[in-house]
């Protein structure tokens, strides 16, 4: 099994809802080739050859290149809106649900980092319709955290001056979890997600 097949889900999820199987074996290998590569070093030919198949082939599934990097990049952002979806609407207190969520957000991008590192960083390569619907589900993310700050806040649990900024500080935090992490490294998926939680719930001075 490849490593984006491993991490597509960022737990184990090996993009099961990507049909038919020459369709999955393509976007596996496309991931693979971005988070490589680049986006735009990439060919079709590239892509094709690594899932085993004809560039002629890829064409039956996926108009372009671009379509393979939009689809990637809405299930990957989708996910994690599951994610932290999940977490802020647990019952608990506002510390409670802000460590569950930071906890999971970066397991996803450790565990996920193949996948998270082009869901992150290749925003900038989708035409103004994909990319649009993309910042659309990352404001959904923003919001997600937001929400459970402020809640932090109201119930003074937070000391939290300015949330927005905050909340950009954080999900940065998160997120680049993807690019520096090591499968090989000292710490496992888990140990950084409960290092992060704590380095966070420091950073909104929770009490």
């Amino acid at each position: 099994m490849s490593t984006a097949e491993e991490t597509a889900g960022g737990e184990g999820s090996a993009w099961g809802e990507v049909t038919p199987d020459a369709a999955r074996r393509l976007l596996i290998a496309a991931v693979e080739a971005f988070a490589e590569r680049g986006y735009h070093a990439t060919t079709t030919r590239d892509i094709a050859g690594r899932a085993g198949m004809s560039p002629a082939a890829l064409y039956i599934h996926y108009k372009t290149k671009e379509e393979l990097l939009h689809r990637i990049s809405r299930i990957g952002h989708e996910k994690a809106l599951e994610i932290l979806r999940t977490a802020a609407a647990r019952e608990g207190t506002a510390t409670e649900r802000l460590a569950d969520a930071v906890s999971s957000f970066v397991r996803w991008h450790a565990g996920g980092r193949t996948t998270a590192r082009v869901v992150q960083y290749e925003l900038d390569s989708l035409g103004p319709e994909a990319r649009a619907e993309i910042i659309g589900l990352r404001r959904q993310v923003d919001a997600e955290v937001r929400g459970i700050i402020e809640d932090g806040v109201a119930s003074g649990e937070f000391d939290v001056p300015d949330v927005k900024g905050t909340t950009l500080a954080v999900l940065s935090l998160c997120i680049d979890v993807a690019r520096w992490f090591n499968v090989n490294g000292s710490r496992t998926p888990d140990e950084v997600g409960e290092l992060y939680a704590d380095l966070v719930l420091r950073m909104v001075g929770a009490k």
